[in-house]
């Protein structure tokens, strides 16, 4: 069995430590004050980032944990995972609950609770996949906006002194509708700054995160079926422990209305197919570079037990909403990379007026119901509203390949 954590180090990130441990013990006190003894409310928490953000801050000892996810088996695997770690801290009042955050059980026991001190979301369409046709489309915006919209409602009745709300690196300058769904989110919570405080975080990939091409590996190895990659796409990479650790820093340590960035170089990022070549050669094997899926899942189906070359497609990418590269800025955001060693830091972040995105969320819902709305009628709405979207249809996504 390979030692996922180590290669992530080794292969990936070439970090063995996380690079957030600096900033995490110069602010040490800072963070104990604002967490120890409050009561804390991860949405999303059975995910790879949220129960990441979890681990990251129960160390300074909150009075209160309540975890929010709709993956009743993911909740499971949280609490044991976090009841067979030795030296971790859990609070008395520790509960899981299999709800959507949009639910009226939901409300109920927000308002029977009075809130929280600490809210954070990670309930998100994520992937660049959940783009398809009009029904993946409004399902992924009513999750990272419409119904993200009615937790800050709800949120306003009881205020917390600390709200985040995950973003990602595909809002600067968005190419896909999951991107450009994260950009509105983020005007959407500053324009809640005004009610309570506010914060949000850019970052790279998460390296082995749940449902990504990097753990898709691990499951065809499993099941003796081909690795396939692109070979020209690049990206920054993070540890599970370190988006943890990025959200944690943001939520807590950051003002009012600022948005976090892991501070990473061009020379940091990585294709997925030389990612897959390292994951072989970690595991014992030689690859077979094959031309066709078909000659690869051949070549799976028919290789021994104990054969030590293993069958792999690498292409170029030609789906819907694939970005060749990265970027956590754009041109005019007011960046501080001095107050962190890790992160950079946008300030002043321009908000837009409420009524302004109001108006934006009529348009949406009254498109939603139309019977013969489509994703062309939705990519310009989103358009309308973020004049940078430059959205690119192939027609072929990544539900038609390997």
């Amino acid at each position: 069995m390979i030692n996922i954590n180590r290669f992530i180090g080794e292969q990936i990130t070439s970090r063995l430590s996380s690079m957030f441990i600096s900033d995490i013990k110069a602010n040490a006190k800072e963070l104990q004050q604002n967490i120890e003894g409050k009561s804390v409310l991860v949405i999303g928490g059975a995910g790879s980032i949220g129960s990441s953000y979890i681990r990251a801050i129960l160390p300074f000892k909150p009075s209160k944990l309540v975890v929010i996810d709709l993956n009743e088996n993911g909740l499971a695997e949280l609490t044991r995972d976090l009841r067979s770690t030795y030296g971790m801290y859990i609070p008395n009042e520790y509960r899981t609950y299999t709800l959507n955050f949009a639910d009226p059980i939901f409300e109920r026991m927000f308002r029977k609770e009075k809130g929280f001190d600490i809210v954070a979301n990670f309930s998100a369409h994520k992937h660049v996949r959940s783009e398809k046709d009009e029904y993946s489309v409004q399902a992924l915006i009513e999750n990272n906006v419409i119904k993200a919209k009615k937790l800050l409602d709800l949120l306003s009745e009881y205020p917390p002194q600390h709200f985040f709300c995950v973003s990602t690196d595909k809002a600067a300058n968005p190419v896909n509708i999951m991107g450009a769904s994260k950009r509105v989110m983020e005007d959407m919570i500053m324009a809640y700054s005004t009610k309570f405080k506010v914060t949000t975080a850019r970052f790279a990939n998460v390296a082995f995160s749940n449902g990504s091409l990097l753990a898709g590996f691990i499951d065809r190895i499993m099941k003796k079926q081909p690795l396939a990659a692109p070979y020209d796409v690049k990206r920054y990479f993070v540890s599970p422990e370190e988006s943890g650790q990025i959200c944690m820093l943001a939520c807590i340590l950051g003002k009012n209305g600022e948005i976090f960035f892991p501070k990473l170089g061009e020379e940091k990022m990585i294709t997925f197919s030389s990612i897959c070549d390292r994951f072989l050669q970690s595991l014992g094997y030689e690859k077979k570079e094959c031309a066709t899926d078909e000659e690869a899942k051949k070549f799976a189906a028919e290789m021994p037990e104990d054969s030590k070359i293993y069958p792999v497609v690498y292409f170029k990418s030609d789906t819907t909403g694939e970005k060749d590269y990265e970027e956590f800025y754009v041109p005019g955001e007011i960046l501080n990379l001095t107050r962190f060693s890790s992160l950079g830091v946008i300030e002043e972040v321009q908000k837009r007026e409420m009524s302004e995105l109001e108006t934006f969320f009529e348009r949406l819902e009254a498109l939603f119901v139309k019977t013969n709305c489509d994703k062309a009628a939705i990519v310009a709405a989103l358009k309308s509203f973020l004049p940078n979207f430059e959205h690119i249809e192939k027609g072929k996504n990544l539900d038609q390949k390997m």
